[in-house]
């Protein structure tokens, strides 16, 4: 049982939006007044890392699990993200020749390899497997990858091609800024919780193992983050949001009972030392 002295220490997820929405407002407000460059890492950190380090504080503040704890959160956050950037740009270069749409599927199977690879790494050492536990390490490691990811998109934004010459665009950094952040819980966070959550529900005995179901989900994250960045506009991330919003709430409602994933109830014993 988590007591409230040990999950004191998380911040309050409340606190954290406002106060991190006001501090890139204002951070904004002062770049376009002053004209100052030198403030453009701060609003590229505080819009790229601001809805994805709210949700993991969410979780650190709300719905602590004894199997998760904090650090390997934050760890998995931090970490993945580095990770899985570092990994997906590299299967990316080898394997993803030109854009359209078989180009954006290719990169969506591989992020989502990553990224689900990265939650089996994370999630090494870790007793008892229950579904929501495995959404949470995928969010988590979904968000870090979001971040950083974010950031790159925020920066490439600022040079905009006019005729034959370069601007610099700080209108078209807070844009993508504020387009990304809005977005930030449909994307990335959302398809690794489907999918770490279909991990540790397949998980049997204590261990981790390959089902068809895991491969059926990666198969069905991957088409829609290759839809999500292949169809684009306002229409499209809605459809592609909502499509993916269905089966992370039915996880997340029906845990480690009903269909389509039916499990065996561990015993009343079990139970009482996992409480």
């Amino acid at each position: 049982m988590i007591t409230k002295s040990a999950r004191g220490w998380a911040p309050r997820w409340w606190l954290v939006l406002p106060i991190g929405l006001v501090l890139w407002i204002a951070t904004v407000a002062d770049a376009f007044y002053t004209n100052n460059l030198i403030l453009l890492p701060t609003i590229v950190l505080l819009g790229s890392f601001l809805v994805p380090v709210t949700g993991v504080v969410w979780y650190l503040d709300h719905d602590p699990s004894p199997a998760l704890s904090p650090r390997r959160v934050v760890s998995a956050f931090i970490l993945a993200g580095v990770l899985g950037a570092l990994a997906a740009s590299t299967l990316e270069y080898w394997l993803v020749f030109g854009p359209g749409l078989f180009g954006n599927l290719k990169v969506g199977l591989i992020e989502e390899f990553v990224k689900g690879a990265l939650i089996v790494v994370f999630a090494l050492g870790i007793r008892s497997y229950t579904t929501r536990d495995g959404m949470v390490l995928g969010a988590t490691v979904g968000f870090g990858f979001a971040a950083l990811e974010s950031s790159g998109y925020a920066l490439a934004s600022l040079f905009v091609v006019q005729g034959h010459q370069l601007f610099l665009s700080l209108p078209s950094v807070v844009l993508n800024e504020l387009v990304r952040g809005v977005l930030a819980p449909f994307g990335h966070g959302l398809w690794s919780a489907i999918l770490g959550g279909v991990i540790f529900h397949a998980a049997r005995n204590g261990r981790l193992r390959p089902t068809l179901a895991i491969l059926i989900t990666y198969i069905g994250v991957s088409l829609m983050h290759g839809a999500y960045d292949s169809f684009g506009g306002i229409v499209g991330y809605i459809v592609i949001s909502i499509i993916g919003i269905v089966p992370l709430v039915y996880l997340w409602l029906r845990e480690d009972r009903g269909l389509p994933f039916r499990r065996i109830p561990a015993p009343a014993a079990q139970r009482s030392q996992q409480a």
